[in-house]
C-alpha cells in the first residue's frame, strides 16, 4: 500500500508500517499559484518556472522512490514564491518579494491555509510510526551567482545525530562514483527547514532526516533523470 498525500488532501485515517518506517516528502513539488493569490503575480511571470518557483524535477523523483520503496509521500505544489513550505514561520524568506508586502491577516491565513496542515499531517504520521527515518527530496540549479555547483547528489544531515550521519555515509557507499556525491552540500543539513525543525521536536533515536538534493541539470535530462532515479531508489533500499 502507497499513501501519497498532497497538502490539500484529506486527513488519512490508517497508516501501514513500511521500510524502516520510512516516509518522504517533497517541500518545493509545484509552483502552483492559487487563483485568490494570482494577482500576486502579473502574466507572465517567468520566475515561477525557475528553480526560484519550485525544485525541478523534485517531486517526480519523490513518487518514484516512494513507489520503489512502499512509503507514504507527502508533497506540496504551491509554489515557494507565494509561502516557503520550507521555511519556519517568522523567517523574513519565508514570503519572496511577490508575497512579503501582504498583510500579517493574508500572510496568517496562508499560513493556515497551506502550511500548518501539511506540517501537521507529517506530524501525524511521525507520532504513529516512531521512530521513523524521513527523507525531504529537494533539487538545486546547477549554478547560482555565476557560480557552478560542483555536486550531483547532497545528502544532509546533522553532525550530532549519529543515526544520520550513519545513514548518510552508508547511502553514500552505496552510490556509485560516476556520481558526485557530497556530505551536506550545497547546503548544510542543520540550515533552518523542515527537517531541522523536526529534530526539535522529536529524539535522534525516534527520527532520523535526511535531505535529498539533486542537481536540476540532471533531472531535466530524460535519461539521466531515469537514470538517477533507479539509483537512488536502489542504494536507498540497501542502505536502510
Amino acid at each position: 500500500m502507497k499513501i501519497s498525500i498532497a497538502f490539500f488532501a484529506e486527513p488519512f485515517t490508517t497508516v501501514k508500517y513500511f521500510m524502516a518506517n520510512l516516509i518522504i516528502t517533497c517541500e518545493h513539488g509545484g509552483n502552483r499559484i492559487p487563483k485568490k493569490w494570482q494577482d500576486l503575480f502579473p502574466a507572465p511571470c517567468p520566475e515561477l518556472n525557475t528553480h526560484r518557483g519550485y525544485d525541478i524535477g523534485a517531486l517526480r523523483l519523490a513518487k518514484y522512490l516512494a513507489e520503489q520503496l512502499s512509503a507514504p509521500l507527502f508533497y506540496n505544489e504551491v509554489s515557494r514564491l507565494l509561502i516557503d513550505f520550507n521555511r519556519s514561520i517568522g523567517r523574513k524568506n519565508q514570503f519572496s518579494e511577490f508575497s512579503k508586502g501582504l498583510t500579517k491577516k493574508n500572510k496568517r491565513e496562508l499560513i493556515d491555509t497551506y502550511y500548518l496542515p501539511y506540517r501537521q499531517n507529517i506530524e501525524q504520521i511521525i507520532s504513529s510510526l516512531s521512530p521513523v527515518t524521513h527523507l525531504s527530496v529537494h533539487s538545486f540549479t546547477p549554478e547560482l551567482a555565476g557560480k557552478v555547483r560542483d555536486v550531483d547528489i547532497g545528502l544532509l544531515y546533522d553532525p550530532k545525530r549519529p543515526l544520520e550521519k550513519d545513514l548518510a555515509r552508508r547511502w553514500k557507499q552505496k552510490l556509485p562514483k560516476i556520481y558526485r556525491v557530497r556530505m551536506n552540500k550545497p547546503y548544510l543539513g542543520i540550515s533552518d527547514g523542515l527537517v531541522t525543525e523536526l529534530r526539535k521536536q522529536y529524539s535522534p533515536s525516534d527520527y532520523v532526516g535526511i535531505e535529498l538534493e539533486v542537481n536540476q541539470k540532471i533531472l531535466t535530462m530524460e535519461t539521466e533523470a531515469g537514470n538517477i532515479e533507479k539509483t537512488l531508489a536502489a542504494s536507498l533500499k540497501e542502505a536502510l
